[in-house]
C-alpha cells in the first residue's frame, strides 16, 4: 500500500466509513464521517478503556456499517501517550484497519472547524476524522517479537540513564554540603567510593575508625575483595580538615545511604538490560552488518533498531532521515530567503543517538573523518563543525539503510571511492 498523499486519499471511497477517535486515559470518543467529511451523527459516541468498552465499540462499528450502507471502515486516532496502544492491539485482534493522525495537525486545525479556540474530546474526534479524508494520516509500524523487546529495552535504558544522572547530581549536592573534600580523593562514583559513602558517608564516620577497621568493614559488609588502604588514608586525611556542615547529620547520613543504594540498584539494572538487549539484537539478520562500521558500538545499533524497527521496511533512506527530524526546512517569502535548519519533527531519541555516535565515528573511522574535513574546509559554502556533524548523521543513516538492504559489510575504501567530492578534493 503506497503512502503518498493522493493514493491515501484514493483509499477512501464512497463505500468507506471513516471513524475518528479521540484517545484519553479512561474514555475515548468516536465520530463517524463519510468520504467527503460529512458527519454521520450529531454527537460523538463514548466508550471506555476496557475490554468491555472495546467490544461495545466493535459492535457499534458493525451497526454503523449496516446503517449507513458502507462496505469498508477506516479508523484513525492520535498516538496520545501510551493510551492508544491497548486499542491498537485490540483492533489488530479483530482485524479492523486503523491509521494515525499527527497530533500537530489536529492542534493546528482546531479553528478551521468552527473558528473558535474551543478544544474538547468530541471536537478532536471530528477533526481527526476530517483530516483522514484529506489523506493526512500515516500507517503506524507496530513492533513485534524481538523488535518490541528492543523498543521496551531501549526506553528502559533511557529512563535508567536519566535516573543515574539525577542520583549522581543529588549525591554531588549532598557532598558539597557535608563532605566537600570527598571529591579530592574520589573522582567518580566507583565501587570503593560508593561503599565509603554507604557505610561511612560523613567525615566523623571515617575518623571514628582506623584504616584496618575500615578495610575490614568494606570487605565484610560491602562485599569488596580488595580494598585500597592508601585511598582510605587519603580520605581520612581530608576528613580531618573538612568544612562540611555539622548539624542534621542523622538524616543526612540516612539520605546518602538511600541515594547510594538506589544508584547501585539502577547501575545493576542498566547492566542487566544492556546484556539482555545485546543477546536479542544478535538474533537479528542485519545486526552484524550494522556493527561492521568501525566506531559504531553495539549499543548504538541496538538503540537505532529499537527506534526505527527493521531498516529493510523503508523503501528510501529519506524516510529514515525524516523520522529522525533531520529534514531541512526554511521560511521564505518573495525576495526574502530564510535560513535552512533541520525540522526536528521526528524522534528526538533517534536524533540524539545519531549525533552522539558521530563523535567516536570521526575519531575511529577514516572515511567519515575525511568527509567531515571536506565539509568544513571546502572552498564553496564551507559548513560549521556542528552543521557538518548533522549532515554526517544523515549520511550515516543512508549507510545503515544500504548495509541492511543489500546485506553487506561496511568497506571504508569503497565509501571513499563512491564519494566523488573526496576524489575531487584529493
Amino acid at each position: 500500500m503506497n503512502h503518498k498523499r493522493n493514493e491515501r486519499i484514493n483509499q477512501i471511497t464512497e463505500d468507506t466509513l471513516v471513524i475518528g477517535i479521540d484517545i484519553a486515559k479512561k474514555t475515548h470518543y468516536a465520530c463517524p464521517v463519510d468520504d467527503r467529511g460529512r458527519e454521520m451523527r450529531k454527537k460523538s459516541v463514548a466508550f471506555t478503556q476496557s475490554r468491555e468498552g472495546f467490544e461495545s465499540f466493535q459492535r457499534q462499528v458493525e451497526d454503523w456499517l449496516k446503517l449507513y450502507e458502507k462496505k469498508r471502515v477506516l479508523i484513525g486516532f492520535e498516538p496520545t501517550g501510551h493510551y492508544w496502544m491497548n486499542l491498537a492491539f485490540f483492533l489488530l485482534e479483530v482485524d479492523l484497519p486503523f491509521v494515525q493522525v499527527h497530533p500537530m495537525h489536529v492542534k493546528n486545525t482546531q479553528e478551521f472547524d468552527d473558528n473558535l479556540q474551543t478544544k474538547n474530546d468530541s471536537k478532536d474526534a471530528r477533526l481527526i476524522a476530517k483530516l483522514m479524508v484529506t489523506g493526512s494520516f500515516f500507517y503506524p509500524r507496530i513492533p513485534r517479537g524481538i523488535q518490541a523487546e528492543l523498543r521496551n529495552g531501549s526506553a528502559m535504558r533511557w529512563r535508567l540513564k536519566k535516573d543515574i544522572a539525577r542520583m549522581k547530581n543529588q549525591m554531588i549536592q549532598w557532598l558539597d554540603q557535608y563532605f566537600p573534600e570527598f571529591k579530592l580523593v574520589f573522582k567518580d562514583f566507583k565501587q570503593l567510593a560508593c561503599i565509603t559513602l554507604k557505610y561511612t558517608p560523613l567525615p566523623e564516620d571515617l575518623l571514628r575508625h582506623d584504616v584496618e577497621e575500615l578495610a575490614r568493614m568494606y570487605r565484610e559488609q560491602g562485599g569488596m575483595c580488595r580494598v585500597a588502604k592508601k585511598t582510605i588514608r587519603e580520605a581520612q586525611a581530608v576528613a580531618g580538615q573538612s568544612i562540611g556542615l555539622t548539624e542534621g547529620l542523622e538524616i543526612a547520613r540516612l539520605e546518602m545511604q538511600s541515594l547510594v543504594s538506589q544508584f547501585l540498584l539502577a547501575e545493576g539494572q542498566l547492566e542487566e538490560v544492556n546484556q539482555r538487549m545485546e543477546e536479542l539484537a544478535e538474533q537479528l539478520e542485519d545486526f552484524e552488518y550494522l556493527v561492521s562500521i568501525r566506531g559504531i558500538s553495539e549499543h548504538t545499533v541496538m538503540d537505532l533498531i529499537a527506534e526505527t524497527g527493521p531498516l529493510k521496511q523503508y523503501k528510501n533512506p529519506r524516510q529514515l532521515i525524516k523520522l529522525a527530524g533531520l529534514t531541512l526546512r526554511e521560511q521564505s517569502s518573495g525576495q526574502f530567503k530564510g535560513q535552512k535548519i533541520i525540522s526536528k519533527r521526528g524522534r528526538k531519541r533517534l536524533r540524539s543517538l545519531l549525533f552522539k555516535a558521530i563523535l567516536p565515528l570521526l575519531r575511529n573511522n577514516e572515511a567519515f573523518h575525511e568527509l567531515y574535513q571536506y565539509y568544513i574546509n571546502r572552498p564553496v559554502n564551507p559548513l560549521k563543525k556542528k552543521e557538518a556533524m548533522v549532515v554526517l548523521c544523515g549520511k550515516l543513516l543512508k549507510i545503515f539503510h544500504g548495509l541492511s538492504k543489500h546485506e553487506n559489510y561496511f568497506d571504508e575504501e569503497r565509501m571513499k571511492q563512491d564519494l566523488h567530492c573526496l576524489n575531487q578534493a584529493a
